[in-house]
């Protein structure tokens, strides 16, 4: 592929995960890969965006050097009124303030971020207009961030309808498309993937005593935070454990993402494909940048080095 530099670039949908985005893009550039165009889902959107505004590595430092705190304050609680959790428009600003807003159709490299039109039930191609309007639309995750309302469409995240754009980027005259799929087959066994059976999933009067009182909201609030991080991403989840309802939403998205990038791939088919297991990392596990950064350098390494299959 030495002979073929100019690149079209897909990133998918995937949370913190999608970080590796970031050492994905390092790498190409390192291997002398000119990128000319970027199309992004929701996550694959920031990064993608960000790097067309030429910052890529001012946020890459950023991001690097954030802790569990630090997240938790990037998210500006919308106690649920206006379809989301949290309003989402905190860490747009700390992102402008850092990058700097541009209008897409301005930006030096070609950029799409991709949003889902839930009162039209199809995706939206984001190409004009300004970027960090854009990249909030398309990170617009159900029930977490409150959706973007754009003339008569409410939008949400891209990764809903298609968590890996390869499409967009098929207009550009470019010698090669590259994909990044951070939304790969969970590769834990199977045995800690299993749902618990109902006798051991029952809670006992002990542990749910009925003299219990109910949480307050600000503590059910402080306790969904709370619960958005595994106590200790380098273990697996313990069989006993059970998955609380944001869980399950979040289990149920990302099975569908894994799903959808499959039929995307298969359909448009890059000329090179880096997959990421969706267990490297939690969904909120923005703490853990610096080795997921790593983790996408090496592994595009790894696939750019790969001998040709015949």
């Amino acid at each position: 592929m030495t002979e073929n530099r100019r690149i079209s670039l897909a990133l998918s949908s995937g949370g913190a995960r999608g970080l590796v985005h970031i050492g994905a893009i390092q790498c190409l550039e390192a291997q002398g890969y000119e990128i000319c165009c970027v199309s992004g889902s929701s996550m694959g959107a920031l990064v993608g965006g960000i790097y067309a505004r030429g910052e890529l590595d001012a946020f890459a430092q950023w991001v690097r050097a954030l802790t569990r705190n630090d997240v938790v304050r990037l998210l500006d609680i919308g106690w649920g009124f206006g379809g989301g959790l949290f309003k989402g428009e905190r860490i747009i600003e700390v992102l402008k303030e850092l990058i700097g807003d541009a209008a897409i159709e301005d930006l030096p490299i070609n950029f799409t971020a991709v949003a889902t039109d839930i009162n039209r039930k199809r995706e939206v191609w984001m190409e004009r207009g300004p970027l960090f309007d854009a990249i909030r639309a398309s990170i617009a995750i159900p029930m977490v961030f409150t959706p973007v309302r754009r003339g008569r469409q409410l939008l949400i995240d891209g990764g809903v309808l298609n968590p890996l754009p390869i499409a967009p980027t098929l207009k550009d005259d470019t010698d090669l498309t590259v994909a990044v799929d951070v939304n790969g087959l969970d590769t834990r066994p199977l045995n800690i993937r299993l749902p618990l059976d109902e006798a051991s999933a029952a809670p006992s009067e002990e542990q749910n005593p009925a003299s219990e009182a109910e949480p307050t909201a600000r503590q059910a609030i402080a306790e969904f935070i709370e619960g958005l991080w595994p106590g200790n991403s380098s273990e697996p989840l313990p069989e006993q454990q059970d998955r609380n309802m944001f869980d399950i939403a979040m289990e149920a998205m990302d099975s569908m993402q894994v799903t959808i990038s499959r039929l995307k791939s298969s359909v448009y088919t890059p000329d090179v494909l880096v997959q990421v297991p969706r267990n490297v990392a939690h969904f909120f596990e923005f703490e853990r940048a610096g080795e997921l950064i790593d983790m996408g350098y090496e592994l595009m390494e790894q696939e750019l080095t790969a001998p040709e299959q015949p």
